[in-house]
């Protein structure tokens, strides 16, 4: 996943909201978490480090790290890893990257904050995948760190996504976004052809298979106790209100107590 669409990800992503993300994760770990700002505390401990799980190209991670964090990206995806490592060149910061795949999640030491966003949750294709994954942030999270992610709900794939195409040309890529869900199955699968333009200004075509699912946010909530993780709170990510049954992508806080 993600291998050739790293190079474009950045590009056909610009509308993803980090900025209102940073905010509330912000505001959360002021509240509920462990982890400051090194810059508030003039040194670094165990309990201020960040996880950024599925990073991605690094923008949150980048943002979280201006912030004064101490951070940490880990992804499966070296292509995109290779992203999130040239923003680090330009902006200097000391982030550490590490390619992984969160199901086998291995950290040299216990960190005071985990988070998961963008749907990066929904790339787990079962309820074991996931309690597997919530199982291992609680090993890695040092005693009262927090866990905040977001995941998309079934009724944001079978209602508002659906069976869809997206098509959308930019200066030097263009891609065509095909979705099918399965409601039997409860899978979403992304076909994702691409063309990118090349240094001879040709553009190569490209194809990649992505696949999601859905979770409500009463399983997730079983998963996280049965990992033994305590539920804090969840919000609807757009209406920033409590989530209900039309609810597309929601954000949660948990605690390792």
């Amino acid at each position: 996943m993600y291998d050739n669409f790293a190079k474009i990800y950045d590009t056909v992503m610009l509308e993803v909201p980090y900025e209102k993300w940073l905010l509330r994760i912000s505001e959360w770990l002021k509240a509920y978490g462990i982890s400051r700002p090194v810059s508030s505390n003039g040194s670094v401990s165990e309990k201020d480090i960040v996880v950024d799980l599925g990073c991605g190209t690094g923008t949150l991670t980048e943002m979280m790290a201006k912030s004064g964090y101490d951070m940490i990206g880990i992804d499966i995806s070296p292509e995109m890893l290779n992203a999130a490592i040239e923003k680090r060149d330009i902006s200097g910061k000391e982030i550490l990257y590490i390619c992984q795949d969160m199901r086998e999640l291995d950290l040299y030491s216990t960190v005071g904050t985990i988070i998961c966003v963008c749907d990066s949750l929904n790339y787990l294709l079962s309820e074991k995948d996931v309690q597997k994954t919530f199982k291992l942030v609680k090993r890695f999270l040092y005693p009262g760190g927090v866990f905040i992610f977001d995941f998309n709900t079934v009724y944001k794939y079978e209602t508002i996504i659906g069976d869809t195409t997206i098509a959308e040309n930019y200066d030097d890529c263009a891609f065509i976004w095909d979705n099918f869900y399965d409601s039997e199955k409860n899978l979403n699968e992304y076909d994702l052809t691409f063309f990118i333009k090349d240094k001879n200004g040709l553009f190569i075509r490209y194809q990649e298979n992505h696949y999601q699912k859905g979770y409500e946010l009463q399983q997730i909530r079983y998963l996280l106790e049965e990992a033994g993780l305590e539920f804090i709170t969840a919000i609807d990510d757009e209406r920033e209100t409590n989530p209900d049954e039309t609810s597309e992508r929601i954000f949660v806080v948990a605690k390792k107590m």
